[in-house]
């Protein structure tokens, strides 16, 4: 189901816009044989199932790595040296979907928190959150002294926009599959 229409907070928005492709993702992929999650319909060569994984990482890249400055293990695990998506022998549908899922709570909890700081140094002036996403990325993670460190704002649109693009190429596989369209 699409966020409500009459939402307008401008820190939940995009949240709720990433809870909506999360859940359209997965019920792209819900009814796909494991042969057909590990197959290629297109010249480029990706599966379904390694979409899935780049997006699980992408997401981890961005907010935890990138935002947050916090240590990840294999923050490009999705890739192999080529920069191509790759999986591991161990990784199945059920498994990289709990970690989109918690991947997207996780997301929730880093934009509170940075919520719960602003509104604690504003102290009720101004609107509360809309602050919050000009907040820049710490040093240490996936930026560097030297590195422009994107604002929390542009890091959750740019997130976004891999989802929704992502999602739409997972349409098309989707459709070449079995016929199923729609949202």
């Amino acid at each position: 189901m699409l966020p409500d229409e009459r939402l307008g907070d401008p820190v939940e928005l995009p949240l709720a816009w990433l809870d909506f492709y999360r859940e359209t993702v997965r019920r792209k992929l819900d009814g796909l044989s494991e042969e057909e999650l590990r197959a290629s319909r297109l010249p480029s060569g990706w599966s379904p199932l390694e979409l899935l994984k780049h997006l699980v990482f992408m997401e981890r890249r961005w907010l935890r790595w990138g935002f947050t400055a916090e240590q990840v293990d294999q923050p490009w695990g999705d890739s192999d040296a080529d920069e191509r998506w790759r999986l591991e022998d161990g990784d199945t549908l059920d498994a990289l979907l709990v970690a989109l899922r918690e991947g997207g709570e996780r997301t929730r909890e880093i934009v509170a928190g940075v919520v719960k700081a602003e509104a604690a140094a504003v102290q009720g002036v101004g609107v509360v959150g809309v602050g919050a996403l000009g907040m820049r990325s710490k040093e240490g993670g996936r930026f560097g002294a030297e590195d422009v460190k994107p604002t929390l704002g542009w890091i959750l649109f740019h997130v976004l926009q891999e989802y929704a693009r992502h999602t739409g190429q997972l349409d098309v596989v989707r459709e070449l599959a079995d016929g199923t369209t729609g949202e």
